[in-house]
């Protein structure tokens, strides 16, 4: 990759249309002062005292977020939303980062995923964050919404050049990327072969068939619950890839961390991260990587190019403290320089 060629690719971005289907989340945060805590006369307990309100679209909202910033050509929301307040918070974030959510259902039934993190305002880091508070769908999704939910497919796919999954919900068959919907989300790929279709998935990424899948190395190998500071040895990871590459019928993408990606088409191959110092936070990364992949491969990238993309963006975003950061294209080249440096090409 040189800055040319990158610059080619990003040139490219304005014309590129994009569909994320998945679970759309709302990031909430509460900023807490702890100086103004307060002690509850009912229970003794400490009364946190907020300050300041956040609130910013999740998980499929964050790879949304990611190509807002990279100013594509046209975005769409594909998925179901609660009829709720958290609901109408989600879709004016979206369309306030000019996304288009006439395909985002909502569904009385069904209640709006959050995310909902009270912090520390004084302490960025991932240390000031209090416990979490999660709202998901643990409920199968009726059948009549799955219906909803693929009529939206068909209908958005004439308009896009490539379509992002992101199947955040553990729990099979509770979110927006059921077992049906994935099925025909496999259907429809082979029909669509112009199309990129790329699918993130937090517990599911080996069902999917006939799209580009990112696993990371962990999921790869089917281990759960790695230790801290764990890696997998790399022959592991050349058998694995090569072993779902098969399975899957497409192309993969699999990311290790600070030590980059692997690609397996046209042939096998490793591309390194970039080196950062400083206090890191991790939350969105491999969103923002999705984000950067797949609108490189909408643009003409290859493979191993459009995983650079991805490890570009990804490496400007987790230096972003206390937020689900973003990158913008200016960054991406400043970015690309300082990765060459690191290690100039022969």
């Amino acid at each position: 990759m040189t800055p040319k060629r990158l610059d080619e690719l990003l040139g490219r971005f304005g014309k590129c249309r994009i569909a994320v289907i998945g679970d759309f989340f709302l990031d909430k945060y509460y900023d807490v002062d702890p100086g103004l805590a307060e002690s509850s006369v009912e229970t003794g307990k400490t009364a946190n005292q907020v300050v300041a309100v956040r609130h910013s679209p999740g998980s499929a909202g964050t790879v949304v977020n990611n190509l807002a910033s990279l100013r594509p050509g046209k975005l769409y929301a594909l998925g179901c939303i609660g009829d709720d307040g958290e609901g109408l918070e989600l879709a004016r974030d979206l369309e306030a980062i000019g996304c288009d959510t006439q395909y985002l259902l909502r569904a009385a039934q069904r209640a709006t995923p959050l995310y909902l993190k009270p912090r520390d305002m004084k302490d960025p880091s991932l240390a000031g964050e209090h416990e979490r508070y999660d709202i998901k769908n643990r409920t199968k999704t009726p059948r009549a919404l799955e219906d909803r939910i693929i009529a939206t497919l068909d209908a958005v796919l004439p308009r896009v050049d490539a379509v992002i999954i992101s199947d955040q919900v553990e729990e099979d068959d509770c979110g927006v990327i059921t077992r049906r919907v994935r099925t025909v989300l496999g259907d429809r790929a082979p029909r669509h072969a112009r199309h990129v279709f790329f699918a993130d998935s937090r517990a599911h990424i080996q069902l999917f068939r006939n799209v580009i899948i990112k696993p990371n190395q962990f999921e790869a190998v089917q281990k759960a619950k790695p230790l801290p500071g764990e890696v997998v040895p790399e022959e592991s990871l050349r058998e694995a890839i090569v072993r779902l590459r098969n399975k899957v019928r497409a192309p993969v993408v699999l990311t290790r961390g600070a030590k980059g990606m692997m690609v397996s088409d046209p042939e096998l191959a490793f591309i390194r991260g970039v080196r950062l110092e400083g206090p890191l936070d991790p939350t969105g990364a491999g969103d923002s990587v999705t984000a950067g992949c797949t609108l490189a491969l909408a643009a003409g990238a290859g493979l191993a190019e459009a995983a650079l993309v991805g490890i570009l963006v990804s490496s400007i975003t987790v230096q972003q403290l206390a937020t689900t950061g973003t990158a913008t294209r200016q960054q991406v080249r400043e970015r690309l320089r300082l990765w060459i440096r690191q290690s100039p090409p022969l």
